[in-house]
């Protein structure tokens, strides 16, 4: 395990800033999730704590040591990219334990680390394929066992998942998280997918045009959004956002925000009313959008199987207690 650390890091393109400079500590045995979308630099970010990419400014650390000039090949961490990267001549077991012939190590260390990364990544009974006869799954459940096996003080995961399809997305979520708990190691990782961020991380660090936004808890970012872009960014469906006049209320915030499980439908007059336009029924509950009088449309996910028709008109209540406020500026209120 190592802590890494990084301090007023930036990064630039010629004179094109990148990263204007971000501060942040991730502890020994962290499990941290950037995430944001697309061109927020987060992918940037991990390939400078990689070496990847090299350090404009500011200090970067790992386990204590000021690492901005050790190459990539020096540094005690290990990639996984979101392209598997394995060698499609090599089998299995020669994949994993390709790092540790070119460092040398002896045919007993390699086998012993070989077998216990196809133990954690249940790959025992495929170590004689090649890449060929796997599915991407198993072909990432490779990529991944090759950083194991070199025993890094730090995980880096750029993307890993997003080539594969939703189930396995889902499957290997867990196994990720699983494989954390098991080795207690410290994992930063890279996606542009905030259920994965919420599903994985111990804290997640939100991004937008190369600054962090907000680092927390994911029920931190989920509760408190300190501003609209990650009260928005964080939860699906995305919060919705009012003019407050339009909600009535009298706190003085410009806009109010209220996420779509914290609305219900009713028959009755409400404090918000509009008309069906579309309903999205997933079994465990139905994602209502309803146009209002204002010509705003709202998302209202409701538990079960309570049925209101495209232009049915409807009542849309909801608890102060759930109302997230901003002022004109999108920050967070109170």
């Amino acid at each position: 395990m190592a802590n890494v650390t990084l301090a007023s890091v930036s990064k630039s393109y010629g004179k094109t800033p990148v990263i204007p400079s971000i501060d942040l500590e991730i502890e020994n045995g962290e499990f941290v999730v950037f995430v944001g979308p697309s061109g927020c630099g987060k992918s940037t970010l991990l390939r400078m704590i990689a070496g990847l990419e090299v350090v404009t400014s500011g200090h970067l650390s790992i386990a204590g040591t000021v690492a901005n000039d050790i190459p990539a090949s020096k540094r005690d961490v290990a990639m996984v990219f979101q392209s598997y990267a394995i060698y499609p001549h090599m089998t299995v077991a020669e994949n994993l334990g390709f790092g540790m012939r070119v460092r040398k190590a002896s045919a007993e260390e390699i086998e012993r680390r070989t077998n216990e990364a196809a133990s954690a990544l249940q790959l025992e009974s495929f170590l004689d394929r090649y890449p060929r006869e796997l599915s991407g799954g198993q072909r990432q459940r490779v990529a991944i066992g090759r950083a194991i096996v070199r025993d890094p003080g730090v995980f880096l995961f750029d993307e890993p998942l997003s080539n594969l399809d939703a189930e396995l997305r889902v499957h290997m979520r867990a196994e990720i998280a699983q494989l954390h708990r098991k080795l207690s190691s410290t994992m930063i990782y890279v996606t542009h997918d905030q259920v994965e961020a919420m599903t994985l991380a111990d804290r997640i660090v939100v991004l937008r045009d190369g600054e962090v936004e907000q680092v927390g808890t994911p029920q931190d970012l989920y509760d408190n959004p300190v501003n609209e872009f990650v009260a928005q960014f964080i939860g699906s469906p995305k919060m919705n956002l009012l003019p407050s006049e339009l909600v009535g209320d009298a706190g003085g915030a410009a806009r109010i925000g209220i996420r779509p499980e914290a609305l219900d439908l009713t028959d009755s007059t409400a404090r918000l009313s509009g008309a069906v336009t579309a309903c999205e029924y997933t079994g465990a509950s139905t994602l209502f959008h309803v146009a209002l009088a204002s010509g705003q449309t709202v998302l209202a996910s409701v538990n079960g199987r309570t049925m209101f028709a495209p232009g049915r008109e409807v009542g849309l209540t909801f608890a102060d207690s759930d109302c997230h406020r901003f002022d004109a500026k999108g920050v967070a209120i109170g």
